[in-house]
C-alpha cells in the first residue's frame, strides 16, 4: 500500500507486548525518543497485552494519540483490558482476522479486613478510571446498546469482524514488514 505522507524510509516497524505497566511506559518514551530523533513519519506498532494498570495505559493513550509521528497501530493476536485504550491511540488501526479484543470495567481487590473507608476509597478509584477509559472508548467505537449492557457487567469480547462493525479497526489487515526493512521490539 502506498503511503500518501511520507515515503517508505520515513517507516518504522515496531512490536510492543506485555503489561502495561511503568515499565512499558518507560520502553515506549524512550522509544519514540529514539523515533524522534530517527525522524520517522509513522510508527507501524504491534501490540500484544493482556492489560495492566489503568493509570499507565491512560498515560500512554494521551501521550501516543498526540504524537507528531503518524502512529499505525495492529493487533495480530489479543489486545485486552487498558490495552484496548493503548491500541485506540492509533490514528490507523487494523486487526489480522484472527485477532481478539477483549474490552472489560476496571476491578481491584482489597486486602481482607480492609477498613469500610479504604473500600470506598478503591470504589472511587474504580470509578474514575472506568469513567476514564469510557470517555477514550467512546471516543473511538460505536459499540451497540447490547454491547454496551455487556460492558457494562461483563468481559465484552469482540472479533475482527465485530471490531471493524463497531470502527475500533479501520480493517481487517495482517501486520506485514517490508523486505529489507527492520522490525524494533520496543
Amino acid at each position: 500500500m502506498s503511503e500518501p505522507h511520507s515515503s517508505i524510509e520515513q517507516h518504522g516497524w515496531f512490536t510492543l507486548s506485555g503489561d502495561v505497566n511503568s515499565d512499558m511506559v518507560r520502553r515506549v518514551f524512550n522509544a519514540v525518543a529514539d523515533m524522534t530523533e530517527d525522524k520517522l513519519a509513522t510508527a507501524h506498532i504491534l501490540i500484544q497485552s493482556n492489560g495492566g494498570y489503568v493509570s499507565d495505559g491512560i498515560c500512554l493513550y494521551n501521550f501516543l494519540s498526540k504524537l507528531p509521528i503518524r502512529l499505525v497501530t495492529y493487533n495480530t493476536g489479543a489486545v485486552a483490558s487498558i490495552a484496548v485504550t493503548l491500541f485506540l491511540s492509533g490514528q490507523q488501526r487494523y486487526a489480522s482476522d484472527t485477532a481478539r479484543f477483549m474490552v472489560h470495567k476496571s476491578h481491584a481487590t482489597a486486602s481482607p479486613g480492609a477498613r469500610p473507608d479504604a473500600l470506598s476509597i478503591i470504589v472511587e478509584g474504580l470509578r474514575a478510571d472506568d469513567q476514564r477509559t469510557e470517555r477514550i472508548l467512546r471516543g473511538h467505537v460505536a459499540l451497540s446498546e447490547d454491547q454496551w449492557l455487556v460492558h457494562a457487567y461483563s468481559d465484552l469480547h469482540l472479533t475482527a469482524d465485530q471490531a471493524l462493525t463497531v470502527g475500533m479497526v479501520e480493517a481487517i489487515r495482517d501486520f506485514e514488514i517490508p523486505k529489507g526493512k527492520r522490525l524494533v521490539n520496543i
